[in-house]
């Protein structure tokens, strides 16, 4: 993938190469039901905005998901038993790595995740996070009821065709200094690196604050329906005030007390279980527990957890 996934592969705040960056549908990778297989976790933002969009499209039947729940910090992401089997119930293993090194023999990268996993032919079709999040949109809507195919659903869709060119301009700014921003923050080895990537971090969430309150802009990033945006920003402003605030110097300001705007707009996505959420997606595949424990291991050295804020997200 294009960057970093999971907690420890922020370290440097940076983007490495990926190795696997097939789609579907495509002729090697057709849309087919049951076939493929998504591997993520609940603690990495990258991976949580796949597990999103497969919750919205409703692919549940279509493509299993699977949860490597435990991170090695030599050997990378495994099945501790914990919340799975430890072993994987797909493919029998317990080491990803086991399932990189069967897409390729030779591989030398990173261990990473979220990872799209083709049964059939035994291989990793991606494990770009951006592109499986994307692919996701729409790529096995040959196999969904018409009404929730993109092509149908008009300005409900999660990424509308006008609208396109904007969601990737502010996908892309808002990657660089919110997204990854964090985690340049949070590892930047000087004060003079801190310093720049905090004022970077905090003018844009001020950028994204004033964007709420423009005409034709709010409740959601482009307005009345919720898109691909708000869901690449919504798996990092549900760890900010839990987990960045604290453990990754975050700290000039939180959500919850200084962004209105951004804390109604994050709150609405969490507690909705209308529609437009499938029911409460966002709510039912964040785990704060699991975000926090996933990073004071990394970054607290001693095992201790904070508990704070409490509640992790405040109410409506």
């Amino acid at each position: 993938m294009a960057h970093r996934d999971g907690v420890e592969g922020r370290i440097q705040g940076s983007r490495i190469p990926s190795s696997f960056r097939n789609i579907i549908p495509s002729e090697r990778f057709p849309a087919e039901k049951g076939r493929y297989v998504l591997y993520g976790n609940y603690v990495c933002p990258w991976a949580h905005r796949a597990v999103i969009v497969r919750g919205l499209k409703g692919l549940e039947g279509i493509l299993d998901l699977v949860e490597v729940d435990a991170r090695d910090r030599t050997h990378g992401w495994y099945f501790s038993g914990k919340s799975e089997p430890s072993k994987d119930r797909i493919s029998g293993v317990r080491w990803l790595k086991e399932l990189y090194l069967k897409a390729d023999p030779d591989y030398k990268g990173r261990i990473t995740i979220p990872v799209l996993w083709d049964r059939q032919q035994e291989t990793i079709v991606n494990n770009e996070s951006a592109e499986i999040t994307r692919m996701l949109c729409d790529a096995f809507d040959n196999l969904l009821p018409p009404e929730a195919r993109e092509a149908q659903k008009g300005p409900t869709a999660l990424i509308p065709s006008q609208l396109r060119t904007e969601i990737d301009e502010l996908n892309s700014w808002v990657y660089d200094t919110v997204n990854n921003g964090v985690y340049k923050v949070g590892f930047a080895a000087s004060q003079t690196a801190y310093n720049e990537h905090t004022e970077k971090l905090f003018m844009s969430l001020d950028r994204l604050e004033d964007r709420l309150s423009q005409p034709g802009n709010g409740p959601y990033l482009f307005g009345k329906y919720i898109t691909e945006a708000d869901i690449r920003l919504y798996t990092t402003l549900i760890r900010f005030d839990i987990a960045y605030y604290t453990l990754f110097k975050c700290n000039m300001r939180m959500i919850r007390l200084d962004y209105p705007r951004l804390h109604d707009w994050l709150r609405r996505l969490y507690w909705s279980e209308g529609p437009e959420t499938a029911g409460g997606v966002f709510k039912h595949t964040t785990h704060f527990d699991t975000i926090r424990r996933g990073y004071a291991s990394v970054l607290a050295g001693n095992g201790v957890v904070p508990t704070g804020p409490v509640p992790p997200i405040m109410p409506l």
